[in-house]
């Protein structure tokens, strides 16, 4: 009996279009000794009928063994592997928020300690009709508070108050004439103070409450861009319900390795994993994870490793 047309037409439709799952290789071996708490996952499977290289890295939250951190450059930047250095060798390293390569200043926001070290950009010029006002930008953020439980919220920083505003149902859209706005600027939005030990920014959020959402228009991120994003080297970070927290790197612009992935494939690969929240994080040629100073992806830049203004730590407890 023939097969139905439309079963032979998808039989005929090329790889790129299955969203295989990705198959991942324990490798503690080559970056330990680790935390049992703690572990690395390498895959070479292809995304979208690409060659790829991707790595994850899980920890246990709840495990006091070790801490979750940030550093900045206090002005600078610097590579992972010098801040591998200054931190005295910590167990991970990871690139995080967006930043400007005019004065390297932070554009995502950086907690450390339970202290604001670095702010969320504050607004953006409109153009065409708009280009009188101002959009008031409300970005993604990962945070893991004192009794480390993680969460993931769009944010809105103010330099004048200690912890930043956090709205959990979506991003907040709004503008005015003012450059530098106050929450009173996003009108009557419910929001609550994110009061987190640690916490890095990025954008745009790629899984809500266990589904995939990319938020990166309504965060005003990548405009003009196709809405799924390039295939681009990427970082990202989440968390599962049972309290492990998920770090993603993927390798990209590495002809005939690895052509990186879209958000979609992203957002993809870390509900696949389990995540029930996530976010994007700067990508392109700042993309680096070190486990214990060893890089795992290949860094795109020609130079290698990207200076940047700010980094997630993860470090052995004293």
């Amino acid at each position: 009996m023939p097969k139905p047309v439309a079963l032979c037409l998808l039989c005929l439709l090329p790889a790129r279009f299955c969203l295989a799952q990705v198959h991942w290789q324990r490798m503690d071996t080559a970056f330990g000794p680790l935390p049992p708490s703690m572990h690395v996952y390498r895959s070479t499977d292809s995304l979208d009928g690409f060659p790829s290289v991707e790595y994850y890295v899980s920890a246990r939250l709840k495990d006091k063994r070790v801490l979750f951190s940030t550093t900045t450059g206090q002005g600078k930047r610097f590579t992972p592997a010098q801040y591998y250095q200054i931190e005295q060798s910590p167990l991970l390293v990871v690139n995080c928020g967006f930043f400007s390569f005019e004065d390297n200043s932070n554009l995502s926001l950086v907690v450390k300690e339970g202290k604001l070290m670095a702010y969320n950009v504050t607004s953006l010029r409109g153009t065409g009709n708009d280009s009188l006002f101002y959009y008031y930008p409300t970005r993604a953020a990962i945070g893991i508070d004192r009794k480390r439980r993680a969460d993931v919220a769009w944010t809105f920083t103010d330099t004048t108050r200690r912890w930043p505003y956090a709205f959990e149902d979506g991003p907040v859209i709004a503008k005015g004439r003012d450059t530098v706005p106050s929450i009173y600027d996003l009108r009557d939005i419910e929001w609550k103070w994110w009061k987190m030990r640690t916490a890095v920014g990025g954008g745009p959020v790629l899984i809500d409450d266990g589904k995939i959402r990319i938020t990166g228009r309504e965060e005003q991120l990548f405009p003009g861009s196709n809405p799924s994003g390039e295939h681009d080297p990427r970082t990202a970070m989440g968390y599962t319900r049972d309290g492990r927290l998920i770090i993603l790197v993927i390798q990209g612009r590495t002809p005939g390795v690895a052509a990186g992935a879209t958000l979609q494939r992203e957002a993809q690969i870390l509900l696949d994993l389990g995540c029930y929240e996530a976010l994007n994080l700067d990508g392109g040629g700042s993309s680096c994870l070190l486990v214990n100073g060893k890089e795992t992806i290949h860094p795109s830049d020609r130079e290698g490793q990207r200076p940047v203004p700010a980094v997630f730590l993860i470090k052995r407890a004293k």
